[in-house]
Parts: C-alpha cells; structure tokens; sequence
C-alpha cells in the first residue's frame, strides 16, 4: 500500500464511540475485534480509530439492580455525549443490558447508535431461520426492549429459558463473568440451558450478553450461536470502513 493510500484510508476511517467497562473483559473484545478486523480490511499497520468511554461497571450494577433505570439512562447519554464532543462519528454500547435505554440515548445525540440487535438479527435472517433461542441477564431476558425488537423489527420468534434456567444465566453472569471468572460447572449448566431451549424448537441461539462468549463456544450447542460481541463488533468495523 502506497503512503497516499495509507493516508487517505487513515482519513477516511469514522471514528467508532465505544461506551464500555460493562464490563471491562468483555469490552476488551470488542477492542481486540475491531482492531483484528481494520487490519483484516486495511493491511499492514492499520489499526481502528476509536474512543473509549469506560464506566466503573460497581456503579452501573448498583443501578440495575436497584431498578434505578433513569439514573442509568442519565449515565449512558452523558457518555455518549463524551463521545460527541470528542469526536466519535458514531456510538456503540457495548452491552445487550444497557440498550434498554438505547432510544433515550439516540435521541440526546446528533450521532447515529449502532444498535446490538439488529445486525444479530440480519444475520439470523439471512441464515434462513427464524426460531432462536435467547440467553442474556435476567433484564434483556425479561424485558421486552430487547426481544421486542427481534420481533417486531425483524419478525423473528424469540424463546427465553424457563425460571430457573433464566436464573442460573443470570447468576453466572454477575457472580462470575464480569468478574473475569471462568467455571467448566457454569459451562455444562449452560449447555443444558441451550439443549432445553434446542428441545423447545430454537433454531439457533443469540448470545445476548457479551460476556456469555467468554464461557460458551460453538461445540457447546446443537445448533448455531450467534455470539453479540462479536457480531456487534464487526458490524462498527463495517460501518466505520463504509466510505472506503
């Protein structure tokens, strides 16, 4: 690659707002991704150009926990607003849990919000199914801002895990996951998740946390994952490499 065309393919990159630190490990893949990625693109020494917005994730918890929804909303636009004023041309956050406030987001900011669920679901679609599977914390499971989405957005049919089940996903994620821990008890508990919602009739499952990739691979699944760190990840790269 000649240096004008290092140059103007540097330019020409949008700068991606990353809002993370929820949590920090699984924002650190999509640091990793989005880079392996521009260089997958670009060549040579490319790297992404991005910013970061990293929350301590203790605060945020407290929050969701506490049902304290419009404070963690006010949190998320003052992020993204960061992001604004620092130059971003667009903003991810990089959390399934935390799009619950995605559209209060979208609206305080004149930038475009890349958003977690529709990319997994274009994929999903172009596949050819229909039918998934949805694992995630107990709020993206619950709630319909996310499943809502799926359906009414991109037509899919969405099966959450029983009670018990939804309880043991959501326990490994915050006694566990966001705390960088790794268990193989968590990793069979989980496949029995997904073989009962395979048993249900899912066609594929979403990984609809992003830490849930640091425990679940694709041999632990009947069917596909569609794994949203990644997913989510790739799409910034596509959309920050658009004008290239």
């Amino acid at each position: 690659m000649t240096s004008s065309v290092a140059e103007r393919n540097s330019v020409s990159q949008k700068v991606i707002g990353l809002i993370g630190g929820m949590s920090w490990e699984s924002s650190a893949e999509y640091y990793r991704i989005i880079n392996e990625r521009v260089r997958d693109r670009l060549g040579g020494l490319h790297s992404a150009r991005c910013l970061m917005w990293s929350f301590d994730f203790a605060e945020v918890e407290a929050l969701q926990h506490a049902g304290r929804w419009e404070d963690a909303t006010a949190l998320m636009i003052d992020a993204a607003r960061r992001l604004e004023r620092g130059g971003a041309d667009f903003v991810v956050i990089c959390t399934n849990t935390m799009h619950r406030m995605a559209d209060q987001v979208q609206a305080a900011i004149g930038l475009p919000l890349l958003h977690i669920a529709d990319p997994t679901a274009e994929r999903i679609r172009a596949a050819g199914l229909r039918r998934v599977g949805l694992l995630g914390t107990a709020f993206t499971m619950e709630q319909d801002f996310y499943k809502g989405r799926l359906v009414q957005k991109h037509g899919l049919e969405v099966l959450v895990p029983g009670d018990a089940d939804r309880a043991t996903v959501h326990r490994v994620i915050y006694d566990e996951l966001v705390q960088g821990r790794i268990d193989e008890a968590s990793r069979e508990a989980y496949r029995g998740v997904i073989a009962r919602l395979v048993e249900r009739g899912a066609e594929a499952v979403i990984l609809g946390c992003t830490e849930i990739m640091l425990l679940v691979r694709s041999e632990d699944s009947p069917v596909p994952l569609y794994d949203t760190t990644a997913i989510h990840a790739e799409a910034a790269v596509e959309l920050a490499l658009s004008n290239i």
